[in-house]
């Protein structure tokens, strides 16, 4: 797992509900090069949910989840 501070690009979802948070992550993982690293915040409730599930079917890395006092920020590594 990386440390939640090293991310190449950064997005706030934060006020949007999905699918938007996934739309932006999908977005935005599409401009990075293999290997790097999106930390996207959101304040959808139902956003671990999605994001797990968003990982497994995109083939990207969900490698770190953290609360940051009412949103949470999810990492992930572009395949």
């Amino acid at each position: 797992m990386t440390s939640a501070s090293s991310f190449d690009l950064e997005v706030d979802a934060s006020g949007l509900n999905c699918p938007l948070p996934i739309l932006k992550a999908k977005k935005a993982l599409a401009g990075l090069s293999s290997g790097q690293v999106l930390r996207l915040v959101s304040t959808d409730p139902g956003a671990q949910r999605d994001f797990e599930a968003f990982a497994k079917q995109t083939g990207n890395e969900l490698i770190a989840q953290e609360d940051t006092g009412g949103a949470q920020a999810f990492y992930l590594r572009r395949r």
